[in-house]
C-alpha cells in the first residue's frame, strides 16, 4: 500500500492525522537534519499502522516535505 504524507518537523507535538483515504499530515519533534524527522515519521506511522519499522519505505520525498511511503 501507497501513502501519501505532508510533514511537519520541528512540530511542538508528535501526532498523525488523516486527510484523506491515502493521505496523511505527520507532526513531529525533530528537526529535518539528516533523515531524523525521517525516522520519526516512519515510528509515528509504525505505531498507528501497529506494523513494525521494517516494513515501512520511505520511497519519495527524502529532502522534502511531501513524502510517499510503501506499507507492506
Amino acid at each position: 500500500m501507497l501513502i501519501k504524507v505532508k510533514v511537519f518537523p520541528e512540530a511542538g507535538k508528535e501526532s498523525i492525522e488523516r486527510t484523506k483515504e491515502d493521505s496523511f499530515e505527520i507532526y513531529v519533534k525533530e528537526r529535518p537534519v539528516m533523515g531524523l524527522a525521517n525516522k520519526a515519521v516512519i515510528r509515528v506511522l509504525s505505531f498507528y499502522f501497529k506494523k513494525p519499522e521494517e516494513y515501512i519505505r520511505l520511497i519519495r520525498g527524502f529532502r522534502e516535505r511531501n513524502k510517499i511511503f510503501e506499507i507492506k
